[in-house]
């Protein structure tokens, strides 16, 4: 089963439509919530149970310097040069593995993925 996803106000919007095509349940804060402070964004990703897909690196300074509570994961997007709808791809091919588990701060890259456990997953 895909986990349910939040995606910030920085993710593409050509990115968006294609996880939606792809069958992904995707809330975005430019829809539901514009101009949503971090600290609201973080706390509804939790409230909903979705996983909180990002291009901000504040979000772990959120939840691993300020001890926020998190959603049940976070996915960062490296800032790299690419084609708008380059992070559906990026983030399809992440939830394909089915061993993927909520749980972690996950730094997604075009050609690498790193997980760091989450210190206080709500």
């Amino acid at each position: 089963m895909k986990p349910l996803l939040l995606v910030n106000e920085n993710f593409p919007a050509p990115a968006l439509k294609r996880l939606r095509a792809q069958g992904f349940d995707v809330v975005a804060v430019t829809e539901d919530m514009p101009g949503a402070s971090d600290r609201r964004v973080l706390e509804r990703a939790r409230e909903l149970g979705r996983w909180l897909s990002t291009f901000d690196r504040d979000y772990g300074e959120l939840v691993f310097l300020h001890d926020l509570p998190s959603p049940p994961a976070i996915i960062y997007l490296r800032q790299e040069p690419i084609p708008a709808d380059a992070p559906a791809e990026w983030l399809a091919s992440l939830m394909s593995n089915p061993d993927l588990k909520p749980g972690f701060f996950i730094t997604l890259g075009s050609k690498t993925t790193r997980l760091r456990p989450l210190p206080r997953v709500v």
